[in-house]
């Protein structure tokens, strides 16, 4: 690794002013993508700064408050330091949006989930990352410390965000939902989805599926899974659809046709598991 300044503010103005006064500042949360891309040399930040310690972790929703995170009203807030760990044990989020919980459950091995947070993996937007499914799917804010953002406008493109350079998030805002699930098929070795699907209905979206895992450019709403779901929410409406590989990743670990066909496996998974 590079020699580096290593900053920890207190608050969100001592993290904005670190990173202005940084030539290349990184922002650390859990570091499960920033280490190792420091250990590569891959990156060279002339400053880290540690978010850890400015209170933005914490579950809020009806009846429960988080710490240092605003009311949720009748969806679920999640500040943006809260780890993948503390999303799957929550009971909150597990009476409320289980399938948030079953995807935090999923993320890599027991070390990630305990030390990578919600916040990191969309600001990081890996194409094979869990979470930007689950925000797109479900209508979700993003709020940061200049303003808030639709899911539909955060996610921009692979590794890409509308986030500007001396913009932090602080909370993830989940509006009333009616019925969620996600399913995965996982790379036997580091976990990543090689294809994931989060299906919801919300009061704030409507119906809405978003694939992770496949996409050229990153998490997407399939249009075609979604007009068939809301004229029959069945399997067969799956088997319906036809999926094109076009614009999807092959790599080596799985062709864009491939890929296609997960897809609707993992439609249909994740149908059967909502009932």
């Amino acid at each position: 690794m590079y020699a580096t300044r290593y900053s920890k503010p207190k608050n969100i103005e001592e993290a904005v002013s670190a990173l202005h006064a940084a030539e290349d500042g990184k922002l650390l949360a859990g570091g499960m993508t920033l280490i190792p891309t420091l250990k590569q040399r891959l990156a060279a930040p002339d400053c880290l700064i540690d978010l850890s310690t400015i209170g933005l972790s914490g579950i809020s929703g009806a009846g429960i408050s988080g710490a240092g995170i605003s009311g949720a009203g009748d969806g679920l807030i999640i500040g943006a330091m809260t780890t993948h760990a503390e999303v799957e044990r929550s009971a909150h989020v597990q009476k409320q949006l289980p399938a948030l919980s079953v995807l935090a459950g999923g993320i890599g091995d027991r070390q990630v989930r305990n030390c990578g947070t919600i916040g990191g993996s969309i600001a990081n937007n890996d194409p094979a990352a869990c979470y930007p499914a689950a925000l797109l799917a479900l209508a979700a804010q993003i709020t940061t410390n200049k303003r808030t953002l639709a899911a539909d406008d955060y996610f921009t493109g692979m590794f890409e965000t509308a986030l500007a350079e001396d913009e932090i998030i602080t909370e993830i805002k989940f509006p009333k939902t009616h019925k969620a699930s996600y399913a995965k098929f996982g790379n036997p070795a580091s976990r990543y989805a090689m294809v994931g699907v989060f299906i919801a209905k919300t009061d704030a979206g409507g119906l809405r599926v978003a694939i992770t895992g496949a996409g050229q450019d990153g998490v997407f709403r399939h249009n075609g899974l979604e007009a068939a779901l809301a004229q029959s929410f069945d399997v067969a409406a799956i088997d319906a659809t036809e999926i094109e590989d076009s614009e999807l990743m092959s790599d080596i670990h799985a062709s864009a046709d491939y890929r296609a066909h997960l897809i609707k496996e993992m439609s249909k998974r994740a149908l059967q598991a909502i009932g």
